[in-house]
């Protein structure tokens, strides 16, 4: 759905580069996660394409799939696969969506830095965040109320995080967050939170994590080693909160849309990825 358009520096988008105006548009709408990245992609490409303008808008993976669905997002970024009915809905407005592979991420656990709790087992991490565990004497740490912090439902993080962290990964476990979760519209909310709560425990997009902040070592089960999230250990196949991060596109991807996505998978694009704290494609 390529558009045309004279505007320049809108909110939320990326302006169009000298000489640009009246340049199609390649409308790239989704995952918070993914929206830094994204931006950053298009700020370097549009220098070398000026016969292409990208307009990025964040909003959460759901978000960028419903726009690619109803006709008015050429790219969606998600942090998660696209659910079975969303796939059925693109299907009955008339096309297949196509799934790219465009970088790696980790998901940290992230707790304030005087918390003298290291590591945790993803049981463990599933017990925090579903409400069994409320303290942190339980899990070894100081008597303290432990406060939780979460992404809001619309984010692909939180589902993802949901689905493979709270449940384990098993498609017939019900587990929810618990109700007093704090659910927070950013990464960088579920951050600044964490710098001011000594109680706090959240979880983030690698590229997400500052220094300021401690992230918390997770074994898979209690009989394995304590990873924390890197670039190093999630190729490695050692963290076990990894996951991919996707494009999707209305049908396979042609002409533009098709340049500028193997732009983003190839080596330049790989190098901005790895310079976020995001995890590049071997």
């Amino acid at each position: 759905m390529l558009c045309w358009t004279m505007l320049v520096g809108c909110a939320g988008q990326v302006g169009a580069q000298p000489g640009a105006a009246g340049a199609p548009t390649i409308e790239n709408i989704g995952s918070d996660t993914i929206v830094n990245l994204a931006l950053a992609w298009a700020e370097a490409y549009q220098p070398q394409h000026p016969d292409v303008r990208i307009s990025v808008t964040g909003g959460g993976s759901g978000t960028g799939i419903a726009a690619l669905i109803n006709g008015t997002a050429d790219i969606a970024n998600a942090s998660r696969a696209m659910k079975p009915e969303e796939r059925q809905q693109a299907e009955a407005n008339g096309f297949q969506p196509v799934e790219i592979e465009i970088a790696r991420d980790a998901i940290a656990v992230v707790a304030h830095p005087s918390n003298p709790v290291d590591s945790l087992t993803l049981q463990q991490v599933s017990d925090i965040f579903s409400g069994q565990i409320a303290n942190w004497k339980e899990v070894g740490g100081e008597d303290r109320p432990i406060v939780l912090l979460s992404r809001e439902t619309n984010s692909g993080t939180h589902v993802y995080f949901l689905e493979e962290v709270l449940r384990l990964g098993d498609k017939g476990n019900q587990t929810l967050f618990s109700p007093d979760t704090l659910l927070l519209p950013s990464s960088e909310g579920i951050t600044a939170e964490i710098r001011q709560n000594p109680n706090a425990i959240g979880y983030d997009g690698l590229g997400y994590v500052t220094a300021d902040v401690k992230t918390i070592g997770v074994a898979a089960d209690a009989g394995a080693d304590y990873v924390k999230p890197s670039i190093e250990s999630v190729n490695a196949g050692t963290y076990p909160i990894a996951r991919p991060l996707f494009m999707y596109t209305r049908g396979e991807p042609a002409g533009l849309i098709k340049g500028y996505i193997d732009w983003i998978r190839g080596p330049e694009g790989q190098q901005i990825v790895a310079r976020l704290g995001f995890v590049p494609l071997k």
